[in-house]
């Protein structure tokens, strides 16, 4: 049986597939698609919703405005009907890529030795700390 992760990047995707793909519940997608007009899944025999790519790029424009930019419904809304729906994921697009590369830099950054130290002496401490925690509720050490 072939394994969901070798779809192609232009194959429709079911709302578990979206829903996952997003981190969100699948309850928000259909909730979205109340608000949004924008999100336009094809519905096929008894309901079931098919995305396609432009949906789901779409999707997660609407997911970056609403968890990771803090615009309210509202917001969102007023932002795609005045800007359009490209705009809007093309500058959500840039600004995670370039979110995303300022995490990776700050993470990878190199550090002074001095702040190394310190830091190292810091974590040493909490060791030291959990340690007599953890002998203190084996009852090892006298309270």
């Amino acid at each position: 049986m072939a394994s969901r992760q070798s779809k192609s990047p232009t194959a429709f995707r079911t709302i578990s597939e979206v829903a996952d793909q997003m981190g969100v519940p699948q309850h928000v997608l259909r909730f979205w698609e109340s608000k949004f007009s924008q999100i336009k899944p094809m519905k096929r025999g008894g309901g079931r919703r098919y995305y396609r790519p432009e949906d789901v790029e779409v999707i997660n424009a609407i997911r970056t405005l609403l968890h990771e930019e803090g615009y309210t419904i509202k917001g969102a809304q007023k932002l795609l009907r005045e800007h359009g729906v490209k705009a809007v994921i093309e500058n959500t697009n840039t600004e995670q890529t370039v979110s995303n590369i300022q995490k990776i830099s700050n993470d990878v950054a190199i550090k002074p030795v001095s702040e190394k130290t310190e830091l190292k002496g810091q974590l040493m401490d909490i060791r030291d700390r959990l340690e007599k925690i953890r002998k203190s509720l084996k009852g090892e050490l006298p309270n």
